[in-house]
């Protein structure tokens, strides 16, 4: 029970690698609320654990706020914060991105971390204690051709998490990155273009391990990393890739 009585945020828990981390830190005893744009997504895997469900746009100060006070409702702190709601855009030449997936990319990739620490980065400061693990992406280390403005947000992700670890250091909060391959998710169709097991053994052979990760790779990094046996680690983005970017 290494995340016994932690009260946790995992945002885009409705699905993934967040319905995973989510499970995985009920499982090691912590309060997780589990907030998604999908309501009922979120509540469907808060039952199955026992969690509190949040329907919450994070790239919006409301779905920040909504997420942030049933936290606070449960003990009022926050001991964990899991920046987990990422999208793309279909594989495409950079040219070809519209504006608008390049605005919702940035939105919900990178501003919804921006907000989340606005609101909570103040919390944890005062309570002297914290973990916030940012899940970026292989892609933000060894992009792929075609998803440019994903791979950006990605390496945005993880150059902000070596700033916040920096930062936050000297108040007790710990920051951390998780770079995951891709995986078993939603998004899996939209980072291969199509779902094809032509497809499927293209992005497999990539992977040194022969698998995609999964969300039970992601659930049992990110506790490791939000535990306190991890109290001397901040600033990693740590690759959850079976050897994608050696």
């Amino acid at each position: 029970m290494r995340l016994q009585d932690k009260i946790a945020i995992v945002t885009g828990a409705g699905s993934g690698f967040g319905a995973g981390i989510a499970r995985k830190f009920a499982a090691e005893g912590a309060r997780v609320i589990l907030a998604d744009l999908n309501g009922d997504a979120a509540r469907a895997i808060a039952e199955q654990i026992g969690g509190t469900a949040v329907t919450a746009n994070v790239a919006t100060e409301g779905g920040i706020r909504a997420m942030t006070e049933a936290a606070l409702s449960l003990g009022g702190r926050i001991d964990i914060l899991v920046n987990n709601a990422g999208v793309t855009h279909l594989p495409s030449p950079m040219e070809e991105v519209s504006e608008d997936d390049f605005d919702r990319i940035l939105a919900v990739n990178c501003k919804a971390i921006f907000l989340a620490a606005k609101t909570i980065v103040p919390l944890m400061k005062a309570q002297k204690s914290g973990a916030i693990v940012n899940i970026a992406s292989t892609a933000g280390v060894s992009p792929r051709p075609r998803l440019s403005w994903y791979n950006a947000s990605k390496g945005w992700v993880i150059t902000a998490t070596r700033a916040m670890a920096v930062e936050l250091a000297p108040f007790g909060v710990r920051v951390n990155a998780l770079n995951p391959v891709a995986g078993e998710t939603p998004l899996l169709a939209s980072f291969m273009g199509e779902d094809t097991p032509e497809m499927r053994a293209k992005f497999l052979s990539t992977i040194p391990i022969g698998r995609f990760s999964t969300p039970e790779d992601l659930g049992n990094a990110a506790c490791f990393l939000a535990s306190d046996e991890a109290s001397m680690i901040t600033g990693v983005a740590m690759e959850v890739d079976g050897g994608r970017c050696i």
